[in-house]
């Protein structure tokens, strides 16, 4: 007797909440979803805005297809309805059969659809002496150029980026290789320049695949005795993107396809974008040959966004949703939250999540409530700027200060607090804490350090700031 979706829906909960091992984040983006149906190994599930449904499919989707496909099997499919003014949900959409399917090639349709979306990796293959034919793309049109705020973070990958969509295979930067750590924009980059060139060149084939996808696919044709067509159907893309190819690592039969996929294009004047969390030597497990056609092009790398370009961020975000947030609640976000752009946005939609669920307006209140178990969870560590900005606020002085070359004693009273606490809850490099605190060398820091020190030991009034400045910094 095949199961209920609630049943089905609730076993899921329970492997979820076990492999998340955070209640806060489990309470919030997975409790107040509903089961609807289970019918053909479809199972629909109902969230309650397009906030949710835009957040789980950023970080959750591999962690529900695994979870869904375990419990109701290996055909499983997941569908949403997202509820419309708390009241009507979308109707759930079924993809209509691909046309590929006349070729009796081994196709999984790519899906793109708004509200409603089926998991599946998609294996656009067609036979030998097929003319070219129109691919899905596969490119989120939400990651464009204009939703990329540009700052010293990432101000030379997104001009390098912006140059090879303006003349994909043509400039120098073929491969062109982003990386970065988890969150910091190289997938929104990637698509921002597949966008980009399909608008210059409506005519060029551009196909955004991750590298899971790619594997999956490869195994697939391996197994039907396809490889040359899987072959043949990359070799007609014009600008191929390829994310996270670190999962190609140990896969030596991937990464020989590969090599002559590569090899394909980049001869025939194509363009390469490959996204990596690591640089093309950093690349364990991989075969020198790859690794050296990885470093023909350019290779650029996504650095962490300082605080002015994290507020930005969060500006765009919700200029973009239509939302208004005073600003002392994006400044607390974005002082507060520094580990990743994802993490930021994530932040963000949390906050807007729990108010429109318990009805509350926006307020510094809620968000140091709902923010700081966000944080907590998370187990942020404390940024240099996040240090600079209490200090600063403490004796209320502007912050911006702490960078100019003023002598005055409270101005030099304040730099030197935030050197002291950047050194003792940072892990950052005396150098670092230098460069960020007026461009001081690392002896300055040191002095400062020794400085905070010896006031605090003789002067009652310093000791009771630097105790005051250490809570608040810690809360």
């Amino acid at each position: 007797m095949q199961k209920g979706h609630e049943e089905v829906w609730n076993n899921c909960l329970q492997v979820i909440k076990d492999n998340l091992g955070n209640e806060f984040l489990y309470k919030t983006w997975f409790e107040p979803i509903h089961p609807l149906k289970l019918e053909n190994n479809v199972l629909t599930i109902q969230v309650p805005s397009q906030y949710f449904y835009d957040f789980l499919e950023e970080h959750y989707v591999h962690l529900l297809k695994k979870t869904i496909k375990r419990e109701i099997g290996k055909n499983a499919m997941l569908q949403y309805s997202i509820v419309l003014d708390s009241q009507t949900p979308y109707s759930s959409i079924q993809p209509s059969e691909d046309k590929y399917a006349k070729y009796n090639a081994p196709v999984s349709v790519p899906i793109n659809i708004n509200y409603t979306a089926s998991k599946d990796f998609p294996n656009p293959f067609i036979l030998p002496g097929i003319k070219k034919i129109k691919i899905n793309s596969q490119l989120n049109e939400s990651l464009s150029f204009e939703n990329f705020v540009e700052g010293e973070c990432n101000r030379l990958a997104r001009s390098a980026g912006y140059a090879v969509a303006k003349n994909p295979g043509k400039t120098s930067f073929n491969p062109f290789f982003i990386y970065s750590g988890v969150g910091l924009g190289k997938t929104h980059l990637a698509h921002a320049i597949g966008l980009e060139a399909k608008k210059n060149y409506p005519d060029k084939t551009v196909l955004y695949v991750s590298a899971e996808q790619f594997v999956h696919q490869y195994t697939d044709a391996c197994k039907n005795n396809t490889r040359n067509d899987f072959l043949q159907f990359y070799q007609m893309i014009d600008l191929l993107i390829i994310d996270d190819i670190q999962f190609f690592a140990k896969k030596t039969g991937t990464q020989d396809v590969f090599f002559h996929v590569f090899n394909s294009l980049h001869s025939s004047g194509k363009q390469l974008i490959i996204t990596s969390d690591k640089t093309p030597a950093e690349l364990s497990d991989f075969e020198q040959r790859v690794v050296s056609r990885l470093k023909w092009g350019l290779s650029v790398d996504l650095q962490l966004p300082d605080v002015k370009t994290r507020i930005q961020i969060l500006q765009s975000k919700l200029y973009k949703d239509g939302i208004e947030m005073p600003y002392d609640i994006i400044e607390y976000l974005a002082y507060n939250i520094n580990s990743s752009v994802r993490e930021l946005e994530g932040a963000l939609i949390s906050l807007l999540a729990q108010s429109s669920f318990n009805k509350k307006t926006i307020t510094i209140e809620l968000a140091r409530e709902m923010i700081d178990k966000f944080i907590r969870s998370n187990v942020r560590e404390v940024s240099i700027e996040y240090i600079q900005k209490v200090v600063f606020d403490y004796f209320n002085l502007p912050v911006d200060k702490i960078q100019s070359a003023s002598r005055k004693r409270e101005i030099v009273q304040a730099r030197q607090l935030a050197m002291y606490f950047s050194k003792k809850l940072t892990k950052n490099s005396l150098a670092i804490i230098g460069s960020r605190c007026g461009n001081k060398d690392h002896s300055t820091v040191l002095h400062a350090c020794k400085a905070v020190s010896n006031l605090y030991n003789t002067d009652k009034k310093y000791k009771t700031w630097v105790d005051d400045l250490e809570k608040r910094i810690a809360n």
